[in-house]
């Protein structure tokens, strides 16, 4: 049986940052790159794949460029932008899972590992400057709530940084990343998250020295993720164009997308899902909701669309169109998500709303597929991938369709081959991991890449493609993996998944899950987990962060304004480890409660809790510590005034037993007397 997973030939090339300065002798050998990613768009949604939705900046890429029939992503956002970034499936980079939660295996600890490098690492190793503007969502979301920058895209190989850590934002109210700095978008009603993720790629070729070095920029919007959040003037484009309905656009999206060439004549359109409604059985005002929020998802792809426009404009002002790599895909397929938040309820793009265009628009956007985001069906891991290089592609193919499939991690060695990089063996004393794709580049002549086998698995969703044939399962979160649910699809006669031929074929449909089995125990799948995703962020949230070597991430720091309370992290007078928590009281407050450092974590009826903890002041003086229920804090558990002193104390209660399911607190009170004091070594054990 051939190996199922990609190891290229590799040497080894490690350069630092400043080698951006030495590439002027070899600038004209090596073209700009530019990589872009959408984010919960699906594959029918730009024209140039089938929708109505206006995108004419990523279509004329398409025109002057390849289009690919069958590329593919991993199903969700962080695993997909680990592939995308470092070459490898996402399990080998770490992140097989979410950035929320540390699962406490290598394959899922929820940020970039040290066995990878990123396209910037490689490409700064050929004389690149590399820039990023948008979304970045490979570090864990706790070490950002610490501001642990160790997996920030400054220390993971880019030179400039714009955009956001995280996965999701207000698109008019930011909190911002620029470099390793922290900001607020202005609140004077001219911010737009999306046009400032343009705005910034455009500032980085305006401003770039192309006689000094080639540049990479790889640009991560948020377009088309919830929330639902548009600018009028564009939401009013299509305000009528969804009153027909999710039913006629599958149907015109797919006479579209045969009329094009992206299917055969014989495709099959998949039917409408289960979960979703006839357009026609909905009332006038069911209709006119749903009409309301296409149009906002429509104007968040419009906006993106023109910013890609400003990209484009950017570089033919600069002269270096024509020399530049431009790739276009998404992180997974439509979001089905159903999300519903904010002050207001009203579908309205405004920023007070937060909302979802639902499973019933997704089903549209997924067209001709099944299935969405999550699932490793084609509507979970098909992408459009849209190629645009002058320099690059044969003229003749302008316009033209590659039929042979395509994975994410085929884009780090097309950016390595263009750019004349090489992939490490090591870097900054890690072995790092062979890279797992084929270069695209000989499809920029009509060559076939030879792509091999191709695995996914994703919350228990597993896929496996080998040329024509390709098996899936899907796996609802909470529900167990179920191997005998596999099944089996000819993806050349059945490219939408409609006839299981699992059946007729079963020893193809063995032989190819055992394939998929020796993939993922080579990279640490199993055991698989297919807990809810509330579930892995509770269970996270029981490992707390006690010795504070993620900063302050995941605790909660308040401060009533009747005092003035500084928390911060000491390195040098510490308790234990590197890290020691420090509260400063200045000016103390009327009442106990004034200062707060918490710990929140769901318990269960009849767990037993061990907690302690080590702690000491510049004074003699004292802490409150409590164990409370949240939002209801008379409930106490635990009630226990520490005494301090300049010498560790060390505080221990065992045996505590809790009487209702909740969400308690852990909490340190300070501000009701001046002084400081540090608190380390915080344990939590819990017994069922």
């Amino acid at each position: 049986m051939k190996k199922v997973y990609h190891i290229l030939p590799l040497t080894t090339l490690v350069v630092s940052v400043s080698s951006c300065s030495n590439a002027g002798s070899r600038k004209a050998e090596r073209p700009n790159i530019i990589v872009i990613l959408a984010d919960d768009v699906g594959y029918s949604d730009v024209g140039c794949y089938g929708g109505e939705i206006e995108t004419p900046n990523i279509d004329r890429l398409a025109q002057n460029g390849l289009r690919y029939r069958q590329f593919y992503n991993c199903a969700r956002s962080c695993p997909t932008r680990a592939s995308l970034l470092t070459g490898l499936y996402p399990h080998q980079a770490g992140m097989g899972w979410m950035a929320a939660a540390d699962l406490q295996r290598p394959p899922y600890q929820g940020y970039l590992n040290r066995q990878c490098v990123t396209f910037g690492d490689v490409l700064q190793t050929a004389g690149y400057t590399t820039c990023m503007s948008g979304k970045w969502h490979v570090s864990s979301d706790r070490q950002n709530k610490g501001m642990v920058k160790d997996n920030w895209p400054l220390q993971r190989g880019f030179n400039r940084f714009y955009g956001i850590t995280g996965g999701a934002s207000n698109y008019f109210k930011v909190h911002y990343t620029n470099d390793n700095e922290q900001g607020v978008s202005p609140d004077d009603g001219t911010f737009y998250f999306t046009h400032a993720i343009s705005d910034s790629a455009t500032a980085f070729i305006n401003r770039h020295n192309y006689r000094q070095s080639p540049l990479f920029i790889y640009v991560a919007y948020t377009a088309a993720h919830w929330p639902l959040h548009a600018l009028q003037k564009d939401i009013d484009k299509y305000r009528d164009r969804y009153k027909k309905g999710w039913d006629i656009l599958r149907e015109e999206r797919f006479a579209r997308q045969k009329k094009m060439g992206l299917f055969a004549e014989n495709a099959v359109l998949s039917p409408r899902d289960k979960a979703v409604a006839a357009w026609d059985s909905l009332s006038t005002e069911q209709q006119q909701e749903f009409t309301m929020r296409m149009a906002i998802y429509a104007a968040q792809i419009d906006a993106m669309d023109q910013g890609i426009g400003r990209i484009v404009q950017s570089l033919k002002d600069k002269g270096q169109l024509e020399n530049t790599l431009i790739m276009f895909l998404c992180d997974n397929g439509a979001c089905a998500e159903h999300v519903s938040g904010g002050q207001r309820k009203d579908v309205d793009g405004k920023e007070d709303t937060y909302e979802s265009y639902r499973i019933n628009w997704a089903n549209l956007s997924s067209t001709p597929y099944r299935e969405y985001k999550h699932y490793t069906n084609e509507g979970g891991i098909a992408t459009p991938l849209i190629v645009h290089y002058p320099n690059g592609i044969s003229k003749k193919l302008n316009n033209t369709f590659v039929d042979e499939y395509g994975h994410l991690t085929d884009i780090m060695a097309t950016c390595a081959e263009v750019g004349k990089a090489t992939y490490p063996e090591t870097s900054k004393g890690h072995a790092i991991t062979p890279m797992q794709g084929v270069s695209l580049t000989p499809n920029f002549s009509g060559q076939r890449t030879g792509r091999g086998t191709t695995c996914w698995e994703h919350e228990g969703n597993i896929a496996l493609r080998d040329g024509k044939w390709k098996i899936v399962t899907k796996t609802k979160e909470g529900d167990p993996f179920d191997a005998a649910s596999v099944q089996l699809y000819d993806m050349e006669a059945d490219p939408t998944e409609m006839n299981d031929l699992s059946k007729t074929d079963p020893e193809r449909t063995k032989r190819m899950f055992a394939a998929w089995t020796q993939w993922a125990q080579d990279i640490g799948v199993f055991p698989i987990d297919t807990r809810t995703y509330g579930e892995r962020q509770r269970a996270y949230k029981r490992i707390i962060n006690g010795e504070f070597d993620d900063y302050f991430g995941d605790w909660n720091l308040i401060c009533r304004d009747d005092a003035q309370v500084r928390f911060s992290i000491d390195t040098v007078n510490v308790i234990s480890g590197k890290n020691t928590a420090k509260i400063e009281v200045v000016k103390k407050g009327e009442k106990p409660a004034s200062a707060q450092m918490k710990w929140v974590v769901n318990l269960r009826k009849d767990e037993k809790l061990h907690i302690g903890f080590s702690a000491k002041a510049d004074r003699n003086t004292s802490l409150i510590f409590r164990l409370e229920k949240v939002n209801r804090p008379q409930q106490k558990e635990l009630d226990e005034t520490i005494a301090l002193t300049p010498d560790i104390k060390e505080a221990e209660f065992k045996n505590i037993r809790i009487k209702e399911n909740g969400n308690y607190q852990l909490v340190f009170y300070a501000g009701h007397t001046e002084g400081v004091c540090w608190v380390d070594n915080v344990k939590l054990r819990i017994e069922e």
